[in-house]
């Protein structure tokens, strides 16, 4: 693992997890929550400079990304990366804290408010899914016959600058497709009983389908919906959709008002 950390970066000891983390700003607490395969930077690298300016931001990396190390190769699981934001928050002394997650981070998520619900004031669930079918068909297949080779460059090239280590990475990218193998579905009951004010951001070319966000929306009681056009992250400007994102971001205003 590499030492080298961004100024305001800190590790620590979480359910035997060497956690790395960021705190930017101050404010009112928000957490970031990455996708798979993804760093803080990736991500949220382009609205961090704009959330700071309001809020204290506590961005996480999880098991296995990033800065952070993997507890000798245990599975990842998104209910396992819930309980490790919620003692990180606990080691900070932060008793509530607004929740945002993009993809894999968007159902940490809302693990987070299923399991730790008093940590949770406001949420936002972006380009994620609570259940199998909120992708195409074709998606899970890909997950038997897994290519390295898929993986976006720029996620490659982001973890090698934090972590110098081919097989640290090839070993995440198996336990992220581990992960998605063994998903099963959140129960529409336990969607519906989330109780925060939530915030459902979806593209309309994304990797969950419009129709599953609309679905979520329709199912939390407290929600609110926002559809942008184009892919996956590219209403935030996560790293892999900079050639066809807005600068800035075009969900920032929407996020902005949410928070505030």
């Amino acid at each position: 693992m590499n030492t080298a950390i961004a100024q305001n970066g800190k590790y620590a000891s979480v359910n035997g997890l060497h956690m790395y983390y960021e705190i930017h700003g101050t404010g009112k607490p928000l957490v970031l929550i990455h996708g798979a395969a993804s760093t803080i930077q990736t991500t949220f690298g382009r609205l961090i400079p704009e959330l700071e300016k309001t809020h204290k931001i506590i961005a996480v990396e999880f098991q296995a990304h990033g800065h952070s190390d993997n507890r000798d190769g245990r599975p990842i699981t998104f209910e396992q990366d819930a309980d490790d934001v919620a003692t990180l928050l606990q080691q900070l002394h932060i008793d509530n804290a607004d929740i945002f997650g993009f993809s894999n981070g968007g159902t940490t998520a809302l693990q987070i408010a299923i399991r730790h619900p008093k940590l949770v004031n406001k949420l936002i669930i972006a380009s994620s899914m609570y259940k199998r079918a909120g992708v195409v068909p074709e998606f899970w297949q890909g997950f038997n016959n897994p290519d390295f080779g898929v993986m976006p460059d720029a996620y490659k090239q982001a973890f090698l600058a934090v972590n110098p280590s081919q097989d640290a990475l090839h070993i995440m990218f198996d336990q992220c497709v581990q992960r998605m193998l063994h998903f099963t579905d959140i129960p529409d009951a336990t969607i519906s009983a989330i109780q925060n004010t939530t915030l459902v951001i979806i593209g309309d070319k994304d990797v969950p389908l419009p129709e599953h966000a609309v679905e979520m929306y329709r199912r939390m009681p407290h929600a609110s919906l926002a559809i942008f056009p184009g892919g996956h992250g590219a209403y935030m400007g996560e790293l892999t959709t900079l050639k066809t994102a807005h600068n800035p971001p075009a969900a920032l205003p929407v996020i902005e008002d949410f928070l505030n």
